[in-house]
């Protein structure tokens, strides 16, 4: 089994070559990166080696390296109990799959995507290290939910081959890619991206670097607005996502997507959109904060809306 450098995990599986990704002469891609180890960059890694493209993630440990790659041979193991996904295909895409905990496993990529915490200063400190580890030419994205594409990617100094590609949870499943075009973003580099989001038969819609993109500046209004209900009192959970799915024949109602989407995740989105258009509705609600404070996170934590704490 190979090995990654710098005491890296190394390669979790044995590589496999398919044809390079293409959309037209000077759009290729060969390999992506996954910076990440978290729901979405696992999802995000699920989805590039299922679609034939060879993908390295990189994990901030050995043992969350080992952890995700598990998770996603998991994954793909239900999609197969499922019918989703044939074993053989299921098969290729863990070959196609490495695991490293070396950021130097990046400089071969020509697309790396970040996926870390909804943090700023978290994010700038990635993208300022992938400036130095990554090669010339190489299209950096960051999958920040609510902060600005620019300011996360602009300490790589990658101005015009850095973007954003806002994935939705569960990657593997939801359809729909936002792709983020900065102000310094090239024409080339968002067809990188459209071409990338087309191998994963990703849905795409392009849009401006702003808070909330368009999904999130629209939605977070309304599950706020459910919250609030909520604490008004007269109506349950369960009434008001029933109401949602079937009044609207939404999928889920708010509460579910909420533990879905994580109430963290949720909380900062929430806080960001306030910040950056006050009285558009995005106030946080006191419920929200409060569950988050006991760490009722939603589904990954077992309890959120949907599985309150008792007590």
């Amino acid at each position: 089994m190979p090995t990654g450098s710098g005491g890296a995990v190394g390669a979790a599986r044995a590589l496999e070559a398919p044809e390079a990704l293409k959309d037209g002469p000077d759009v290729t891609v060969g390999r992506v990166g996954v910076l990440g180890s978290g729901t979405m960059a696992r999802g995000i890694a699920e989805c590039t080696v299922l679609a034939g493209v060879p993908a390295t993630l990189v994990a901030r440990s050995p043992e969350k390296a080992r952890l995700a790659v598990d998770a996603v041979e998991a994954s793909l193991t239900r999609s197969v109990r499922r019918g989703r996904v044939h074993p053989d295909d299921r098969a290729r895409a863990l070959r196609l799959l490495q695991v490293n905990d070396a950021l130097a496993a990046l400089s071969d990529c020509d697309l790396v995507i970040e996926a870390s915490a909804e943090d700023l200063v978290v994010k700038r400190s990635l993208f300022a290290a992938l400036g130095s580890v990554c090669r010339p030419g190489t299209l950096l994205a960051a999958t920040t939910s609510s902060l600005s594409v620019e300011s996360c990617t602009e300490t790589a100094d990658r101005g015009s081959d850095a973007l954003g590609l806002h994935f939705f949870n569960p990657a593997p499943v939801m359809q729909l890619v936002e792709v983020v075009r900065t102000p310094a973003t090239s024409d080339h580099s968002m067809a990188v991206a459209r071409a990338f989001c087309a191998r994963l038969d990703k849905t795409v819609v392009e849009c401006a670097d702003r808070a909330g993109f368009i999904v999130n500046h629209l939605l977070f209004p309304y599950l706020a607005d459910a919250i609030r209900m909520l604490d008004q009192g007269g109506v349950g959970i369960e009434e008001i996502d029933t109401a949602v799915q079937q009044g609207f024949g939404y999928p889920m109602g708010p509460f579910t997507l909420l533990d879905s989407i994580g109430l963290d995740v949720s909380l900062a989105i929430l806080q960001r959109l306030n910040q950056e258009f006050p009285g558009m509705g995005c106030e946080p609600p006191l419920a929200l904060e409060q569950l988050v404070a006991q760490g009722c996170l939603g589904r990954k934590a077992g309890r959120g809306f949907t599985r309150p704490v008792s007590g």
